[in-house]
C-alpha cells in the first residue's frame, strides 16, 4: 500500500516530467448526440495501455467504451459517473512520461480506515471559556398529556408499505428509449392483433433429421427461427404491403426485405436487423442471428446493426409466453409474435392425437393494412412453418 501512495505523491510533484493527454468521449454515432457515463473501468494512479478501455457511454441504443488514447498513468478524472456527455467532453487526465511509457503497479484501494487520521479530542476554545451560562427558570404550567395509542385509521385508509422498504434507481438510458419508443407506437398506430395457430410437427421434425448433418456442414445448430425468418419472407413477398410504410400523405413499398430481430439483454431490449434475408439460405440465416445474439448481450452491436429494418419478429416462447400482443417496432407496420410449443390434442384425419402447437400473432398498423392482407399473411407463415416443402416448390 505505501508503494502506491509514495507513487502517487510522486507523481503529483513531478508532473511537469510527464505530458499530459486527454481523454474524451469518442463519435457514437450519428443520430446520437450525448450519453450517460456509466461507469470507470479504472482508478486514478493505474497504469492503462494504448486503446485499453477506462469508462463506459451508456447512450440509448449501445453502450459505448473510452479508450485511452495513449499508454501511460490515469491522473485523475474530471467528470463522474451518471454525468450526462457529448462527443468530445473531456473526462479523464492520462499522464505520459516524456522519455517513454513508465510501467506503474496496479493501484492499491486505500481503505478509509488507513487514510483518516485519529481525531483528537478538542478542546474548549477561549471564548467558549468566556461565554456565560444562561439559567433556564422551568414553566410552571402544567404540559399537555398526550395519548400514547395510536389515532385510529379510517376504514378507507390504505395501508401502504414504509419507505423504507422500497427502492428508487434512475432507469438507464437503453430503458428511457425503449419506454419512449413503445409509447410513441402506441399513440401514433392504429394497432390491431390477428392470432392464429402452427402445427410445429414437420419443421421439428425436418430440425430433427438434419440437426447432426446440418451443424457438421455449416458449423452451426439448426434452429426454428430460421424456419420462421424464411415463412415470414415468403409472407411479406405475397403481401408486400406488410412490408410498407407510412409516410406523410404517402405510402412507402420496400423492395428488400430487413427482418428485425427482437433481443432481450441484461440492459433492456435490442432490435438487431438480419439484412437481405430474402437472399439468404437456412444456414446464412442461423449464422447471423447467432452472431447478432452474442453481440447483443455482450452489449457490442453497433449503432449500423440496429438500424433500419422493414419487419420484426419477436420469441416470448423462449421465456415460456404462451400467447401475446406485440408492439409495432417505428418505422414499420407490423410485427410477428412467437409463442411456447405446447403438446395440446388436436384432430387429425378425423382422430384425436397430441400435436406440439404453438400460437403466432400478427400486430398491423390498421391505417395502412386491411384485415385481409393480414390474415392472409399469417395463414402463409402457416402453411409453410406447417409444410416447409413450399419453400423449396414455391407455392
Amino acid at each position: 500500500m505505501w508503494q502506491a501512495i509514495f507513487f502517487r505523491q510522486w507523481l503529483n510533484t513531478n508532473l511537469y516530467l510527464w505530458d499530459l493527454i486527454d481523454a474524451v468521449v469518442p463519435f457514437m454515432g450519428e443520430s446520437i448526440t450525448d450519453g450517460t457515463l456509466a461507469k470507470f473501468l479504472k482508478n486514478p494512479g493505474d497504469g492503462v495501455e494504448v486503446d485499453e478501455p477506462i469508462a463506459q457511454i451508456e447512450t440509448d441504443k449501445v453502450t459505448v467504451d473510452v479508450a485511452s488514447p495513449e499508454a501511460g498513468v490515469i491522473q485523475k478524472f474530471v467528470a463522474k459517473e451518471g454525468d450526462t456527455v457529448e462527443p468530445g467532453t473531456k473526462i479523464a487526465v492520462i499522464s505520459k512520461p516524456e522519455g517513454g511509457v513508465a510501467h506503474v503497479a496496479p493501484s492499491e484501494n486505500i481503505s478509509g480506515k488507513a487514510a483518516s487520521q485519529p481525531s483528537h479530542p478538542t478542546e474548549k476554545t477561549e471564548e467558549d471559556k468566556q461565554t456565560p451560562k444562561v439559567e433556564i427558570t422551568p414553566m410552571t404550567d402544567k404540559p399537555k398529556e398526550y395519548s400514547l395509542s395510536p389515532p385510529k385509521r379510517s376504514a378507507i385508509e390504505p395501508q401502504l408499505p414504509p419507505k423504507e422498504r422500497e427502492r428508487r434507481v434512475p432507469m438507464t438510458r437503453i430503458r428511457k428509449r425503449v419506454a419512449t419508443r413503445l409509447k410513441d407506437s402506441q399513440n401514433t398506430y392504429a394497432m390491431l392483433t390477428t392470432f392464429n395457430e402452427v402445427d410445429m410437427t414437420n419443421l421439428m421434425k425436418l430440425r430433427s433429421d438434419y440437426k447432426d448433418t446440418f451443424v457438421d456442414k455449416h458449423g452451426v445448430k439448426l434452429g426454428l427461427m430460421s424456419g420462421f425468418v424464411k415463412a415470414a419472407v415468403s409472407g411479406l413477398q405475397n403481401q408486400p404491403i406488410i412490408n410498407a410504410v407510412i409516410d406523410g400523405d404517402d405510402i412507402i413499398y420496400r423492395d428488400y426485405i430487413d427482418i428485425s430481430i427482437a433481443v432481450g439483454t441484461p440492459k433492456g431490449l435490442v432490435v438487431p436487423v438480419v439484412r437481405n434475408a430474402d437472399k439468404m439460405n437456412f444456414a446464412q440465416i442461423e449464422k447471423e442471428i447467432n452472431t447478432l445474439a452474442k453481440r447483443a448481450n455482450d452489449g457490442s452491436l453497433s449503432i449500423d446493426e440496429m438500424a433500419g429494418g422493414s419487419f420484426t419478429i419477436s420469441n416470448g416462447g423462449v421465456y415460456g409466453s404462451l400467447l401475446s400482443t406485440p408492439i409495432i417496432n417505428p418505422p414499420q407496420s407490423a410485427i410477428l409474435g412467437m409463442h411456447s410449443i405446447v403438446s395440446r390434442p388436436m384432430v387429425v384425419g378425423g382422430n384425436v392425437v397430441p400435436r406440439p402447437m404453438m400460437y403466432i400473432a400478427l400486430t398491423y398498423d390498421h391505417r395502412l393494412i386491411d384485415g385481409r392482407e393480414a390474415v392472409f399473411f399469417l395463414c402463409r407463415i402457416k402453411d409453410v412453418v406447417e409444410d416447409p416443402r413450399r419453400l423449396l416448390l414455391d407455392i
